[in-house]
């Protein structure tokens, strides 16, 4: 199975361009005002419009009120949502689209044993742990701890970039990898040079035994 690919937190059009022609599998909208990578309902929807087919357009939310995503949904056509707080299984699953959930690997935590608490769960975005943030920090964890579980569909994420997903993907054999920072030439903003160059290093690893 090769390694499927997620470009988050993009803010502009070029940016969507930059990750269709790379040749991602999917992109990530920021639904979280308080992150510098936050989009409005106007600009998600124009940036969903101008995705290729076969491309999965993603939408992050952070402990949302239910009418906020709500909202969201009526105004863009998101294919997965993606829930990185504390929200339950049936709260996340209550809005008609298939969802991942995110996980901050904080010391001593073990997804595998947590992860029935959703049972919905398209698959699991395991995240680096940083108290009072619930993730882009672009700090890193300890690969060796990323579960080997094939029965679940597991994501890796925090701090990578083109310089060091190649040899993460070789420890930790994830179903797909998550950037954000770690492609953007400013707290925000993409670089086409840094996409096209990630999905290089994806792609380099072929294909996971």
């Amino acid at each position: 199975m090769r390694t499927r690919a997620k470009i988050c937190g993009l803010t502009r059009l070029e940016d969507v361009q930059a990750v269709a022609e790379a040749g991602a599998d999917a992109i990530g909208l920021v639904f979280y005002p308080p992150s510098p990578r936050n989009v409005s309902l106007e600009l998600a929807t124009l940036l969903a419009s101008q995705l290729p087919p076969f491309i999965t357009c993603v939408g992050l939310f952070v402990d949302p009120e239910p009418e906020w995503v709500e909202a969201v949904l009526a105004a863009v056509p998101l294919d997965l949502l993606q829930f990185h707080g504390n929200e339950p299984d049936a709260f996340c699953r209550s809005f008609a689209r298939p969802y991942i959930k995110a996980l901050r690997m904080k010391p001593g935590f073990d997804p595998t044993a947590v992860v029935d608490q959703w049972p919905a769960a398209r698959g699991f975005l395991l995240d680096a742990y940083t108290p009072g943030v619930p993730g882009g920090t672009g700090e890193s964890f300890d690969w060796q701890r990323f579960p080997q579980d094939q029965q679940r569909h597991w994501i890796l994420a925090g701090g990578l970039d083109a310089g060091n997903v190649a040899e993460a993907i070789r420890i930790a054999r994830p179903y797909a990898v998550d950037v954000s920072g770690g492609v953007e030439s400013s707290r925000g903003i993409k670089c086409p040079t840094e996409i096209h160059a990630f999905m290089k290093a994806v792609r380099s690893q072929g294909v996971n035994a």
